[in-house]
C-alpha cells in the first residue's frame, strides 16, 4: 500500500479534495511597494519643487541660473497656455450664445406663437361664411403666417443648428407651406361648412398633435401641448423639440466645464509660481550680480498685469450666460399667443415680462453687458503673450549665465 501520496483532480479526486488558492502578495510585499511608491512620489515632488522654487541660499550662481532658465519659461508657457485656452473657451461660448443660439431660440418661439395666432385668425375669418370668402383672411393671419416662415428661415441661417437639426427644420418649413395650403383650401370652401371644417381640422392636426375638444372650441387660442416620442410629428412638436435641443446646448455652453475649471486651476498655480519665481530671480540678480533691475525680466512680467482684468471679464461673461439660461427657459415655456396678441393690440400698456420681444431684449442686454467690450479680440493673443514672456525670460537668463561663465569676477561666489 502506497502512503504519503496525494491524488490530484486527474486521478479522480472528488470536489472535497479540491483546494482553491488565492494568489495574494504577502503584507510585507505590499508595505515595501507602498514605501517605494512614496519614495518615488517624494523624489518627483522634490525635483518639481526645486525647479519651480529653488533656494537662493547655499546655491552656486551657475546652478541657480540654470534652474531659473528651465523653470521660468516653462511656467510662463503653462500659465498663459492654460489661461488662454480657458479664456478663449468662455469668450467663444459667450459669442456663440449671443450671436447664434439665443437669436435662434427667439425665432423658434416667434414662429410657434405666430402659427398659433394664424390658426386662430383663420378659423375666426372663415367662420363668417360668405363674408369670409369675399373679404378673405384677416391681415393678422397673413402677417403672422409670413412672419412664421421668415422666422424659420432666420433659424436656418443662424448657424446654431447641427446638420440633423437643419434637416428637421427643413421638414418643418415644408409642413408650414403645406399647412398654409390647407388654410387656402378652407378659404375656397368658405360657404361649404362641412368641407371648410374638415380642411381646418386637418390643418390644425398638422399644427398640433392633440385634437381639439368641444370644451376648448370657445377659447380664442385653444391649448396646443407638444407631444413626445415617435408620434410627435406635428409642427409644434418638431419646433418644441428643436427648442429643447438648443436650450440643452445653451445650458452646456453656459455652464462651467470640467476642462475650463481644470485649466483655471492649473493656470492659477502656474501664475503664482511664475510671479514668485520672477520676484525671487530679480532679487537674486540684485543681491549676487548687483543688477538693480533686470529690464527683460520686468518686461516679461508685464503681461501678467492683464490677467486679473481678463479673469474679471471671463467671470462677467459666465455670470451673464447663467442669467441668460433662465431667460431662455422662459422664452420656450412661458410665452404664449395670448401674450403676443395683447402686446400687439395694446402697445402702450407697458411691456409684458413674458412677451417674446421683452425676453429677447433682456437676453441681448444681459449678454452685451456681461463682458468688457474693449477686450473683444484679445483672447487669441494670450498664448502669444506668454510665449513672448517665456522667450524674454529665457533669453535674459541665458545671457546672464553665459556672461557669468565667461567672465568670473574676482571674489564672486561660483
Amino acid at each position: 500500500m502506497e502512503t504519503g501520496t496525494r491524488r490530484g483532480p486527474a486521478e479522480g479526486a472528488g470536489p472535497a479534495t479540491r483546494v482553491t488558492r488565492t494568489d495574494s502578495p504577502p503584507p510585507s510585499r505590499l508595505r515595501r511597494g507602498a514605501r517605494a511608491a512614496r519614495a518615488v512620489a517624494a523624489e518627483l515632488a522634490d525635483r518639481v519643487w526645486r525647479y519651480a522654487w529653488p533656494s537662493a541660499t547655499d546655491r552656486r550662481n551657475r546652478a541657480y541660473l540654470r534652474d531659473r532658465l528651465v523653470a521660468l519659461p516653462l511656467l510662463a508657457v503653462v500659465a498663459f497656455g492654460a489661461f488662454g485656452w480657458a479664456y478663449t473657451g468662455v469668450r467663444g461660448d459667450s459669442a456663440s450664445i449671443r450671436d447664434r443660439v439665443a437669436p435662434a431660440l427667439v425665432d423658434l418661439a416667434d414662429a410657434k406663437a405666430s402659427l398659433l395666432i394664424a390658426q386662430s385668425e383663420a378659423e375666426k375669418s372663415l367662420d363668417e361664411g360668405r363674408a369670409g370668402e369675399l373679404s378673405g383672411l384677416s391681415e393678422r393671419y397673413r402677417t403672422r403666417s409670413a412672419r412664421a416662415a421668415q422666422s424659420l428661415n432666420q433659424v436656418t441661417r443662424s448657424g446654431a443648428l447641427t446638420v440633423a437639426e437643419e434637416q428637421e427644420l427643413r421638414v418643418v418649413s415644408a409642413l408650414v407651406v403645406d399647412y398654409t395650403g390647407w388654410i387656402a383650401r378652407a378659404q375656397g370652401h368658405a360657404t361649404a361648412p362641412v368641407l371648410r371644417e374638415a380642411e381646418l381640422t386637418y390643418a390644425r392636426s398638422m399644427l398640433c398633435s392633440e385634437p381639439l375638444t368641444a370644451a376648448d372650441r370657445e377659447d380664442r387660442y385653444p391649448p396646443c401641448p407638444p407631444g413626445t416620442g415617435p408620434a410627435a410629428t406635428s409642427i409644434v412638436d418638431r419646433v418644441t423639440g428643436l427648442e429643447r435641443q438648443l436650450r440643452d446646448r445653451f445650458a452646456d455652453r453656459a455652464a462651467w466645464g470640467a476642462g475650463v475649471i481644470a485649466a483655471a486651476v492649473v493656470s492659477g498655480l502656474a501664475f503664482g509660481l511664475l510671479a514668485a519665481g520672477l520676484w525671487r530671480t530679480i532679487s537674486f540678480l540684485r543681491r549676487r550680480f548687483r543688477i538693480r533691475l533686470s529690464v527683460p525680466l520686468a518686461v516679461a512680467a508685464l503681461p501678467m498685469l492683464a490677467v486679473p482684468l481678463l479673469t474679471a471679464d471671463a467671470l462677467l461673461a459666465q455670470h451673464a450666460q447663467g442669467e441668460a439660461v433662465l431667460l431662455a427657459e422662459a422664452l420656450a415655456e412661458r410665452t404664449s399667443p395670448e401674450t403676443e396678441t395683447v402686446a400687439e393690440e395694446r402697445p402702450f400698456d407697458g411691456p409684458d415680462p413674458q412677451a417674446i420681444g421683452v425676453l429677447e431684449s433682456r437676453i441681448d442686454d444681459g449678454l452685451a453687458d456681461g463682458r468688457l467690450a474693449f477686450l473683444d479680440g484679445v483672447a487669441p493673443f494670450v498664448l502669444p503673450a506668454g510665449l513672448v514672456a517665456a522667450a524674454l525670460a529665457g533669453g535674459a537668463l541665458h545671457t546672464y549665465r553665459r556672461e557669468y561663465l565667461v567672465v568670473l569676477r574676482p571674489g564672486a561666489a561660483p
